[in-house]
């Protein structure tokens, strides 16, 4: 299996997660509960980074991969609390996912496009819809047919923070897929898309609306395979929009929010939410569903599962 090489900076040395003063998660419906126990808590394990976002497991080395976009460094978290690069002058890399070969794909604001790592170093996959540059992917996910599916907002050249300002090249936002081989496909269009995730089964396709200014929420699309169904609203949340979030092995989403992680069942019913001090920008668990990671400004918190 290819390797992801460690650039192998350290940043932070090994250390144990520290408490957050914040307000305990608030649960309520029993099924939570019992997934999220009473004496569960926010634990800081970076504080650091300039804009932390898009992590992932990474089951080959136990670690838990993220971006700090605005530094432009791709770190990750180890067992023993130790942070090290793993891209450093990352393209303003957003979004995480890993293939089904354990290689790193990523969403580039900075190259507005998708990028796939290994041993044999960074490649640029796509970065163009009809000749057009895209506006700058933001996250994704791969399915388990190998297709790449990714959200392409504006936010990376709209803010000169994130990547390289610019005016849009197409008139559109939407969710496309690519994979070797069969290219790029414009799925669907919607209103700054931003995360998304599939149901366990891959039969629904969940997308983040993240327009301040309109409705933001969480959509769900029907996908039998060949043909996705129109969005329809899923979720919303208390406080600022739905940016990344996470589906559990129950199908419940846990969406990141300005009032925190808010918890939703496969119905869309809210069952609770784990306060934050600030902003959250994305969450994902480890390979057994035992911590959840969380990142939101130059935090990467933690919180331990039953």
């Amino acid at each position: 299996m290819p390797r992801i090489p460690l650039d192998g900076q350290i940043l932070q040395s090994a250390r144990s997660p520290e408490a957050v003063d914040v307000a305990p998660p608030r649960v309520w419906d029993e099924r939570l509960s019992a997934v999220l126990p009473p004496t569960s808590r926010l634990l800081s394990l970076y504080a650091d980074a300039t804009w932390a976002e898009g992590p992932v497991w990474w089951p080959e080395e136990r670690s838990l991969v993220f971006s700090d976009v605005i530094g432009r460094r791709t770190l990750a978290w180890r067992e023993d609390g130790s942070i090290v690069t793993v891209r450093d002058r990352s393209n303003f890399a957003n979004g995480n996912a890993m293939d089904a070969g354990g290689r790193l794909v990523q969403a580039e604001h900075g190259r507005r496009g998708i990028s796939r790592t290994d041993e044999n170093g960074t490649e640029l996959l796509v970065d163009a819809f009809e000749g057009e540059p895209l506006n700058s992917p933001n996250d994704l996910v791969v399915a388990s047919d190998g297709w790449i599916w990714f959200t392409d907002p504006t936010y990376g050249i709209s803010d000169p923070r994130e990547g390289y300002p610019a005016d849009p090249a197409l008139p559109h936002q939407s969710v496309y897929r690519w994979r070797d081989g069969d290219g790029l496909q414009r799925m669907i269009d919607l209103d700054q898309p931003n995360g998304l995730a599939f149901s366990r089964d891959e039969s629904t396709l969940y997308v983040a609306e993240s327009n301040a200014e309109r409705l933001p929420r969480v959509v769900a699309c029907s996908w039998d395979g060949e043909t996705i169904g129109a969005p329809r609203t899923f979720a919303t949340v208390d406080a600022g929009i739905p940016d990344g979030f996470v589906v559990d092995s129950r199908d419940w989403l846990w969406i990141s929010s300005e009032a925190g992680v808010v918890i939703v069942d496969e119905t869309g019913a809210r069952l609770g939410v784990i306060p934050t001090p600030h902003v959250v920008s994305n969450c994902t668990f480890d390979a057994d569903e035992k911590r959840l990671f969380i990142t939101g400004d130059s935090d990467l918190w933690m919180v331990e599962l039953a």
